[in-house]
């Protein structure tokens, strides 16, 4: 045992030492509609803006609704349904997963009503009125969509589906998957807010991620309200506090309720979720933004492996948060 120990230390204080000349890289681009920074440790530039972009542009092509040439444009605008590729499938796998978790909350059917409340790839005059959102209704609803293959079959020639609410999670995902394919260990990665962890640096401290919340005042910026310690997962945000439209004095929120039509006018401001990878958080923050404070709670404990924290108004207009255990032990302070 001794003599096997002795032999295996050089092979440590080698690893030791790759460990410690190791470098930090940042990569900065933008795509999907947003910024995206991608950071590693790593010996060598063994990833590259290039190959980053090369990715993101692949999905882009697949599930962006700016891309008129895109997939899914093409399968918006067919009458029966499409071959999809291996993205924008299993994107949809995961989505029908989400839409039965959640009791159709999730839907990415809701393309129509995204584009009248003005959220769309296109510019709207007003608002849809009553009777406009009971039209709509007609083509809601992801039971009109099946999965077969790659077979993606509408059973409504109206029905569109619109994946922002998911594709952003997966492409973090897919990015991640590519940098551990090229050997490194320590990486953040990061596509408009929605984040993929895997570390601990090569000094061995943990990654620090700052999590955002609405400002105290409304002109004011966001602001880090607390700062968690993660080495593996993925944490992402779904709010009403950034993305928002306004008709007269109210603020008409990006989020849609595919039940009702009409945008999400409740208690949360945001929700945070932690996950094992970005798809998960990213497919899970929006359908919960549409629960109350409770219901979002206990929908969360019930999912193993995830974490929460919301921000929300109470009755009194007050701003208050609250997180799941699980999330409050990931929290470092500021």
């Amino acid at each position: 045992m001794f003599k096997y120990i002795l032999l295996l230390f050089p092979l440590l204080i080698s690893f030791l030492l790759k460990e410690k000349d190791q470098q930090e890289f940042t990569i900065r681009g933008y795509a999907q509609g947003t910024d995206y920074t991608v950071k590693y440790f790593a010996r060598d530039s063994v990833v590259t803006k290039r190959s980053v972009d090369s990715i993101l542009s692949v999905i882009d092509s697949s599930m962006s609704l700016y891309k008129p040439y895109s997939l899914i444009n093409k399968f918006n605008e067919s009458s029966e349904g499409f071959d999809l590729d291996s993205h924008f499938a299993e994107v949809m796998r995961k989505s029908f997963v989400v839409y039965k978790d959640t009791k159709g909350m999730f839907d990415v059917t809701v393309a129509p009503l995204v584009q009248a409340w003005g959220f769309g790839p296109k510019p709207i005059a007003k608002f849809p009125d009553s009777t406009e959102v009971k039209q709509l209704l007609n083509c809601i609803g992801m039971h009109n969509l099946s999965l077969k293959g790659n077979y993606l079959k509408k059973s409504k020639a109206c029905i569109k589906i619109d994946l922002n609410g998911i594709a952003q999670g997966y492409s973090v995902d897919v990015v991640a998957d590519y940098l551990k394919k090229k050997g490194i260990r320590s990486f953040v990665v990061e596509i408009g807010g929605e984040l993929r962890i895997k570390g601990p640096k090569p000094d061995g401290s943990a990654m620090r991620i700052g999590i955002e919340g609405p400002a105290a005042s409304a002109n004011a910026e966001p602001v880090i309200r607390h700062v968690v310690n993660i080495n593996n997962g993925a944490i992402t945000t779904a709010g009403n506090y950034r993305k928002y439209l306004q008709k007269g004095k109210k603020k008409i929120a990006h989020l849609i309720d595919p039940k009702t039509g009409y945008p999400l006018d409740n208690a949360l401001i945001s929700v945070t979720v932690y996950a094992k990878d970005a798809v998960t958080a990213d497919g899970y923050d929006s359908p919960l933004m549409a629960m109350s404070v409770h219901e979002a709670l206990d929908f969360v404990a019930s999912k193993k492996g995830m974490e929460a924290y919301i921000i929300y108004h109470k009755r009194d207009g007050s701003v208050a948060d609250t997180l799941t255990k699980g999330f409050k032990k990931m929290i470092v302070g500021l």
